[in-house]
């Protein structure tokens, strides 16, 4: 920021030495219907998977009851109806292919059950109902894990040792992998959906930046929902109204501006022929000097369009050359950073910059009528920021953004001069034309007077 050298400069450097608060951004109206759609997706999913898994409970449990009940029956058949020679080796026989054993019920034996869970417990009614109430399920027996179901032969209990335990096959698993595939899908269509609702706005947004930025957007497309239809024909209507509505006044600006050259050029003629005063000729040849000046800017800001394409740029230059044709000479202090160059157009800028110094030196004498002015370029990688300074009597904070408008003129303390209004609107079209942005402030934090005029510019290859 361009100051002027005060008792306080390093309390402002300590200010400038904290941290910055950097606002959290609102996320975009994409990512907030894209959430939405995924939150709906996963409640569905899981009101899905929770639905399956109630209805599947009952059908699954009466399945894998029936199969222990039918290993449990087959295998106490096998020991009551076989015969005593070939018992030992059916017994080997399912040991070996199936994964069954018979062991003898001990009082000792140390048994841990299964988890308490709905599926657990429907299992195990059921198989409670088939073989008995006495029967007894376990979950591990001395130590070997499995299932294990009890049962008796007249007066002998025995324990049916099955494997590979019926309650831990991946019977669910398959509905899962479906269950994943449909989370996966649904995601892609969330983003498809959430892409075709939000384009629609995206341009819309877009159209209206370009249009806040003095750049006439392309027309909306005329298709879509009626909703949508409706609101880019409106846009583009307005888009088109404006810029008739530009047009026009540009065209007066100019009409107006031109006959007003002719009846000045005359009186200029006149001024010199007549034999006048000294004193009444300077004054009249002042008065119309401000009329012409007053003509300029009206034909200034009446060009809507570069009068030449984009160029790359000298800055640092086209910022001196501007502080010399100013011809203030030690009024002016100046802090011009080297070599910055940016795309843009030149007499625009040049312009510009002519208004902002022009502006400075008509309002910017302080209080014993002492000119100061400050100049400062600098430039990062990103962009280039102007400031021209003064230690005039300043401008109040809520009326600096009113200044930017045209015909919008301060206080008789800024303004003792007449004028149109038009000079700092010039600039801050120019800002817009090139993609940037024209501010007013202090000009220093320490001193409650001067005005700051910031003309920030980005750096890239082709202007706006």
């Amino acid at each position: 920021m361009c100051s002027f050298p005060t008792a306080t400069a390093e309390a402002a450097v300590g200010r400038d030495r904290r941290p910055a608060i950097v606002p959290l951004r609102s996320p975009s109206l994409f990512w907030r219907t894209f959430l939405l759609i995924v939150l709906l997706i996963l409640a569905s999913l899981i009101a899905w998977a929770q639905s399956f898994r109630v209805l599947e409970r009952e059908p699954r449990a009466r399945q894998i009851a029936q199969q222990v009940v039918s290993i449990v029956n087959i295998t106490r058949a096998a020991l009551l109806y076989s015969d005593a020679t070939i018992r030992r080796d059916l017994l080997a026989e399912l040991a070996d292919n199936e994964g069954i054993r018979i062991v003898p019920l001990e009082a000792g034996d140390q048994t841990r059950d299964y988890p308490d869970a709905p599926l657990v417990r429907l299992i195990h009614a059921r198989v409670r109902d088939a073989l008995g109430p006495q029967t007894r399920i376990a979950a591990e027996v001395n130590g070997v894990a499995g299932h294990w179901v009890s049962f008796s032969i007249e007066e002998d209990a025995y324990w049916v040792f099955i494997e590979r335990d019926p309650l831990l096959l991946d019977s669910g698993s398959l509905w899962v992998r479906w269950a994943i595939i449909a989370a996966l899908l649904s995601l892609l269509v969330a983003v498809a959906i959430t892409r075709v609702v939000n384009l629609p706005l995206a341009r819309l947004s877009l159209a209206a930046r370009d249009l806040g930025a003095g750049r006439r957007p392309a027309p909306l497309p005329d298709k879509g929902p009626a909703e949508i239809r409706t609101v880019n024909q409106s846009f583009n209507r307005m888009v088109a109204d404006l810029d008739q509505l530009e047009q026009d006044r540009a065209i007066l600006l100019a009409g107006i501006s031109h006959d007003l050259r002719t009846p000045l050029t005359r009186l200029r003629l006149e001024l010199e022929i007549n034999p006048l005063p000294e004193e009444t000729r300077a004054a009249m040849a002042g008065d119309i000097e401000q009329i012409d000046a007053i003509v300029r800017q009206f034909l200034d800001y009446a060009r809507t369009e570069p009068q030449q394409p984009a160029e790359t740029i000298d800055l640092s230059a086209l910022v001196q050359e501007a502080v010399a044709h100013l011809r203030l000479g030690d009024a002016v202090t100046t802090d011009i950073a080297a070599g910055v160059h940016l795309s843009g157009h030149r007499t625009e800028l040049l312009r510009a910059l002519d208004n902002l110094l022009t502006n400075a030196s008509r309002y910017g004498h302080s209080h014993d009528s002492t000119l100061a002015i400050a100049v400062t370029l600098r430039a990062d990688a990103q962009q280039a920021v102007i400031e021209v300074a003064d230690r005039g009597p300043g401008i109040d904070a809520a009326d600096r953004d009113r200044l930017l408008r045209p015909f919008q003129r301060g206080e008789a303390a800024r303004t003792g001069s007449t004028g149109a209004g038009l000079g700092l609107a010039i600039v801050a079209r120019i800002a817009r034309l090139h993609g940037g942005q024209l501010s007013l402030g202090p000009a220093a934090d320490e001193v409650p007077y001067g005005l700051r005029a910031s003309l920030t510019l980005p750096r890239r290859t082709k202007a706006a």
